[in-house]
């Protein structure tokens, strides 16, 4: 465990070329792993990390041995992103992010989970840093594993689930019919905000907080 928290400690300035270099930005689409839940509203942060593989045509690969999920990385401007799906489940998610994050020599403050969110109105945005989990399992899971909170969060908002249904059944069902259409432009809208994320953060929060259904 101390050895985990040295790494994911914020760095101090290098004296090496190496590592003196900016470290990537690790971007993870939380999901639960297999095509049985593909099109599920847990899954919609895989979705988003889907859209920037293809844009970038950075296919995603099987990750290094020590890295349990699927990695694609991709050169913007003067920093690397690498994308991250899981293999875990979602509750599970933690042990997978920090194995990135070591592999990569990256801190908890060059992270960003993408995910879902039932307590943020259908196909808006929120981008953010810190906070609680929210009750999310993949964010308690992170939280855990790096021992912090201290790290972006892009919720993808995906509504309340009707009537009495619990929560736990809601997000693992596929969007309907109607929602689809306006799920698919939000998984774009998504995606803009973290390509702009890396130059201007700022700018990605009020991106983010200015999407609307319309």
């Amino acid at each position: 465990m101390k050895r985990l928290l040295s790494l994911l400690r914020p760095r101090r300035a290098a004296t090496s070329s190496r590592s003196s270099q900016t470290p990537p930005l690790v971007v993870v689409g939380l999901r639960n792993p297999g095509r049985k839940y593909e099109g599920t509203r847990h899954n919609v942060g895989a979705e988003v990390v889907d859209i920037l593989s293809e844009r970038w045509t950075a296919p995603f690969k099987g990750g290094p041995g020590r890295v349990s999920a699927e990695i694609a990385v991709h050169h913007l401007e003067h920093r690397r992103l690498v994308l991250v799906k899981p293999y875990a489940y979602m509750n599970e998610s933690g042990r997978a992010v920090v194995s990135a994050l070591q592999y990569f020599k990256a801190g908890i403050e060059d992270l960003l989970v993408i995910h879902d969110d039932i307590d943020l109105p259908f196909a808006r945005l929120r981008l953010h840093s810190g906070r609680g989990s929210g009750g999310h399992n993949g964010i308690k899971s992170i939280v855990a594993a790096t021992a912090s909170q201290e790290f972006w969060r892009l919720k993808v908002g995906v509504g309340r689930p009707p009537g009495q249904m619990d929560p736990s059944d809601f997000v693992l069902r596929p969007f309907g019919k109607s929602e689809r259409e306006e799920v698919d432009f939000l998984v774009r809208d998504a995606a803009d905000v973290v390509e702009r994320f890396p130059t201007d953060p700022d700018s990605s929060v009020e991106m983010a907080s200015l999407r609307r259904v319309e």
